[in-house]
């Protein structure tokens, strides 16, 4: 199960540069339910996810590049690239904000996302000064949704 909770950023954070990061391709073979292929650094995985915005279903598969390569292409709409942060964050216990850096079409749009345990740890999360607007229940910024070009920004 996975819980998070989504967020447009609306400064970077101080000493971005000193946070390691990675680069992520991803296409959607089906956006309902979703199924994606993700290249993450030189890790390549076969995503399932089920219905929901703060809480669902995820299950991970490991692919090899061959594998990948053949199903991006089968990908439908646009693939998205960005680049990823790990941050570190301290509220009462430790998280790590996942900071998306995104390239290509929506070049400029960046957001951050949080997992939790719970849903109520995720109710009662506080975000830092520099996240923005929380989009976790628009659903208008889910990448399944941005790769089918639905998302002005």
């Amino acid at each position: 199960m996975e819980i998070e909770r989504k967020f447009l950023v609306k400064d970077l954070p101080d000493r971005l540069a000193e946070y390691s990061f990675r680069e992520i391709e991803q296409g959607y073979l089906n956006t309902d339910p979703v199924v994606r292929v993700r290249k993450d650094g030189d890790s390549y995985y076969l995503t399932y996810k089920g219905k929901g915005l703060l809480a669902r279903e995820e299950y991970n598969l490991p692919l090899d590049q061959a594998s990948y390569e053949h199903l991006i292409a089968k990908a439908d709409g646009i693939v998205l690239t960005k680049r990823r942060y790990q941050i570190p964050f301290s509220q009462g216990r430790e998280y790590t904000i996942e900071l998306d850096i995104f390239r290509g079409i929506y070049d400029g749009l960046i957001l951050a996302e949080v997992e939790f345990e719970s849903e109520e740890e995720a109710r009662n999360f506080t975000p830092p000064q520099w996240f923005g607007r929380d989009v976790t229940f628009s659903g208008e910024f889910q990448n399944s949704r941005l790769s089918q070009g639905k998302t002005q920004i």
